[in-house]
């Protein structure tokens, strides 16, 4: 696999931090990931285009009318996360740069793809359906760390490091320690 991810020439230099999301999009996690999706993404299909459609029959107009709702958005989901992964490869094969799969993941929604909002009659659906669910939704957030990794700016770490609460305590650590090295 090539290792074409279009890094930033700043973290090459050492003027500026590595991006392990960039790396991880290189490495066998991400392989991984790649498989599990398209994995769930067939065994979907296999299941919406099977046995699914006999368990649609046996549901109230409630169920039925649930089934269509959550199967939409289980293939949008999928079919979105897909097209990230897919984007993602091709960086790796060095078939584009990463700059490029930036400019075209903007196409790619991996917010708001009706995650967790459950249709009334949810409960009436088939196990197996409510199963790819919920793995869709773990896949998905998982996506959805990984780009935030490989995509946030330098002042959004800056934000999130400020946010978190041992911080403080430790840029006081630093300076007391820093504080006594210098006099000693």
């Amino acid at each position: 696999m090539a290792n074409n991810t279009g890094s930033d020439t700043r973290a090459e230099n050492g003027d500026g931090p590595i991006s392990f999301g960039r790396k991880a999009l290189s490495s066998e996690a991400f392989l991984g990931l790649f498989r599990e999706g398209m994995s769930l993404l067939e065994e979907t299909a296999d299941y919406l285009d099977g046995p699914g459609r006999d368990d649609s029959r046996d549901l109230s107009r409630v169920g039925s009318l649930s089934y269509a709702a959550e199967s939409m958005k289980l293939t949008t989901r999928l079919m979105q996360m897909a097209s990230w992964l897919l984007l993602h490869r091709a960086v790796n094969e060095g078939e584009m740069t990463h700059k490029q799969a930036a400019r075209e993941k903007a196409k790619v929604k991996l917010q708001d793809i009706g995650g967790a909002e459950k249709s009334s009659g949810f409960d009436e659906l088939p196990e197996p359906l409510r199963e790819l669910i919920a793995r869709s939704i773990r896949l998905q957030e998982r996506i959805q760390r990984l780009d935030t990794q490989i995509y946030s700016t330098g002042e959004e770490k800056v934000s999130a490091q400020a946010e978190n609460p041992l911080r403080d305590q430790l840029d006081r650590l630093s300076a007391a320690f820093g504080a006594t090295q210098q006099r000693d």
